[in-house]
């Protein structure tokens, strides 16, 4: 089986959100307070805690637009936190909703067409690696299924 790795968010994209940059439709990150559930920090991989800031944000994980550069919105938390450590395990953040979109893109960050399969989260694993033993794959994305909210990525490791 190919061996799989999990990342989250990049720190560097997250500074720069905490820093006041703009976010993929040139807007300011909207702030507001977590209720206590649902508010997945795509960071942390953790969820905000009740009562804490978090930001809103069109979040495109794509090194330029093009039209298969995806943007959807996502949670951060407010102020910085630790990235969540790259691995070959499933997140629990990803196993805590149903169902997931995996989606691969070749080394241009282009969908590769017949790469897509909406899988139960606990199938993420399996699933992603096997999209990625495809030569013309280069990385997964993990997406809601119900939302399109980029989770995470999943690489070769």
């Amino acid at each position: 089986m190919t061996k799989i790795l999990f990342s989250s968010m990049p720190t560097d994209q997250a500074e720069a959100f905490w820093s006041g940059a703009a976010d993929a439709h040139g807007q300011t990150p909207e702030v507001h307070i977590s209720q206590g559930d649902g508010v997945p920090c795509r960071h942390c991989l953790q969820n905000v805690a009740e009562g804490e800031p978090y930001l809103i944000l069109a979040y495109r994980p794509f090194p330029q637009p093009q039209p298969y550069a995806e943007t959807g919105p996502i949670f951060l938390h407010a102020e910085p936190c630790e990235r969540y450590p790259e691995t070959d395990r499933i997140p629990p953040m990803v196993l805590s909703k149903e169902p997931r979109l995996l989606k691969g893109y070749g080394e241009n960050d282009r969908i590769v067409y017949g790469a897509g399969e909406i899988v139960a989260s606990a199938d993420v694993a399996a699933a992603a690696a096997k999209i990625l033993t495809r030569e013309d794959i280069s990385y997964v994305h993990v997406r809601s299924a119900l939302n399109n909210c980029f989770s995470c990525r999943v690489d070769r490791a």
